[in-house]
């Protein structure tokens, strides 16, 4: 049985997707502030968290990134009042792996969720726990990794990426794939952010980030990986 947090603040509609989400066999806990919410999702590692944008107290925006940066690794869904893109653009950067706006249909959320738990089941499968390429070394278990020996930092999202990449080495992966397959949203507007990721991670891993000997760009296609 997977187990879900639904963080939302709005009584109603938390009690609603509850109801729901027991109904389709999910074990469900709920709370309506960030606060518990990060407390919950440290203590109970839930399968998946749904985690509303609007929150009292520390937004569901931030409390999205202090998850990731304790390694809570658990699929967010962000629910969201706002059809801005900014929204959206900032929701997916700190952390999400997809979003829904307000108002939605309950089966398009149930879908959504299945997605993220298929996605989710054959990375836990492929059992990929350490890697090394060049003087790059990961730990995908403890989320450490070092450089020549010393210590960088990544993101949540950023091993995400790298553990992409590794079990797809030397394929052409297109920016369109990687949204999909690594923030869970098929229909994304751009591909801006996947740029801005690999630009960053390129600078922890490369000794030239400028001239990339793994992460490598394809012109007109994408990134291949060769580590």
């Amino acid at each position: 049985m997977y187990k879900i947090l639904i963080v939302e603040d709005q009584e109603d509609l938390a009690e609603g997707l509850e109801i729901n989400f027991k109904k389709e066999g999910f074990a469900v806990s709920k709370t309506g502030t960030g606060e518990s919410a990060i407390n919950i999702a440290i203590k109970e590692n839930p399968d998946l968290i749904i985690l509303d944008i609007m929150l009292p107290g520390i937004s569901g925006l931030d409390v999205c990134r202090d998850l990731r940066k304790k390694s809570v690794d658990a699929p967010i869904i962000m629910l969201t009042a706002k059809a801005d893109e900014i929204d959206r653009v900032v929701g997916l950067e700190v952390g999400a792996d997809d979003y829904i706006t307000k108002p939605f249909g309950i089966r398009e959320l149930v879908a959504r969720v299945n997605a993220q738990l298929r996605r989710r089941r054959p990375q836990r499968a492929q059992g990929l726990n350490r890697y090394r390429f060049g003087q790059i070394e990961l730990d995908f278990e403890k989320y450490e990794a070092t450089a020549k020996g010393e210590a960088i930092e990544l993101s949540q999202k950023e091993y995400k990426i790298l553990r992409y990449f590794i079990h797809h080495r030397g394929q052409v992966v297109t920016r369109e794939r990687l949204l999909n397959e690594v923030w869970g949203y098929e229909a994304y507007p751009t591909t801006r952010t996947v740029d801005t990721h690999i630009l960053k991670l390129r600078k922890k891993i490369e000794d030239n980030p400028s001239s990339p000997k793994y992460l490598l760009s394809v012109h007109g296609e994408g990134y291949k990986f060769i580590g």
